[in-house]
C-alpha cells in the first residue's frame, strides 16, 4: 500500500473518530436534558402556598343554621425573575396551567376548579361562572398581577386559583349557638380528613418573548389537619424534582 493511500486512511478514521466522539456528547447533552431539563430560564417557579379550609354556604332549611358545606383549597403560584440568568433580558407573555386533572379523588364530594372572582369582594365565588373550563387556565402578562383580571405580572408576580370539594352535605342544627367558618366544619358532617384527601396533577406553562418552558407537577390536598385546626396552609419552595423544557 503506497503512502497516499495511506495518509487517506488516516484520515478517515481520525474523521469517523472525531464524528463518534461529537454524537457521543450530541447525546449526552440529550440525556442529561431529558433527565435535567432547562437551567437556565429567565423566569424560575419560586414557591407554592396551599391554604386549606371550609365554609358553609347557606342553604333552605327550617332549622336555625342550614349550609352546605364546601371544602376548599386556595393554590398560589409565584414565578419570579431569575437574577442567575445570562441571556437576552426577557417578559411574561402568559401563565398557564393546562392538562388540570384530578387523578386521586376523594372518597368523599367531588372537585370543582375555580378562577378568581371578577367583582370585587371575595377572592373566590364558588359558582358556576368561575368553573375552570377544559381543564385550563391561563393568566395573561401585565403591568402587575390582578387575579381579578386574570393578568400576572411581566417581571414577575403570582396566579392562583381554588379547588373546592363541593359535595361535602348540608349541615343543619337548632343546638348550636355559632357557627365557625373553617375546616372544623366537617367535623360537624363527621367527615374525616382522609376522607377528603385528593391529588390534582397539571402542566405549568412560562411563555416568554419567543419560547415556551413547561412541567409536569401533582399537589396533594388538603394541606393539615383542617377537622381540628380549622384552617392549615403549607409552602413549598423546593422544585428540584420538577423538570422545566423548552418547546
Amino acid at each position: 500500500m503506497d503512502k497516499e493511500k495511506k495518509k487517506q486512511i488516516i484520515k478517515l478514521c481520525v474523521a469517523i473518530f472525531i464524528l463518534a466522539v461529537i454524537l457521543v456528547l450530541v447525546a449526552a447533552i440529550m440525556i442529561r436534558y431529558q433527565v435535567e431539563g432547562d437551567k437556565n430560564m429567565p423566569f424560575n417557579l419560586s414557591k407554592i402556598i396551599i391554604v386549606s379550609t371550609a365554609e358553609g354556604n347557606e342553604a333552605e332549611g327550617k332549622k336555625k343554621w342550614n349550609f352546605d358545606v364546601l371544602q376548599n383549597n386556595d393554590v398560589y403560584i409565584y414565578i419570579d425573575k431569575n437574577e442567575n440568568y445570562w441571556g437576552e433580558e426577557k417578559i411574561i407573555k402568559s401563565v398557564k396551567l393546562e392538562n388540570i386533572n384530578i387523578t386521586k379523588v376523594p372518597t368523599k364530594g367531588e372537585i370543582n376548579i375555580y378562577m378568581p372572582n371578577s367583582v370585587d369582594g371575595r377572592l373566590f365565588d364558588y359558582s358556576e361562572e368561575y368553573l375552570v373550563q377544559e381543564g385550563k387556565l391561563e393568566y395573561k402578562g401585565a403591568d402587575k398581577s390582578n387575579p381579578q383580571t386574570l393578568e400576572i405580572g411581566s417581571n414577575g408576580g403570582n396566579l392562583v386559583l381554588s379547588f373546592s370539594n363541593t359535595g361535602l352535605g348540608t349541615y343543619s342544627s337548632d343546638k348550636d349557638k355559632e357557627i365557625t367558618h373553617d375546616g372544623t366544619l366537617l367535623k360537624r358532617l363527621k367527615v374525616t380528613n382522609e376522607e377528603i384527601q385528593f391529588d390534582v396533577n397539571f402542566d405549568l406553562v412560562i411563555t416568554v418573548d419567543n419560547c415556551s418552558y413547561r412541567t409536569n407537577m401533582t399537589l396533594q390536598m388538603p394541606c393539615g389537619d383542617i377537622t381540628s385546626e380549622g384552617t392549615s396552609s403549607i409552602e413549598k419552595t423546593d422544585f428540584s424534582d420538577l423538570v422545566f423544557k423548552r418547546e
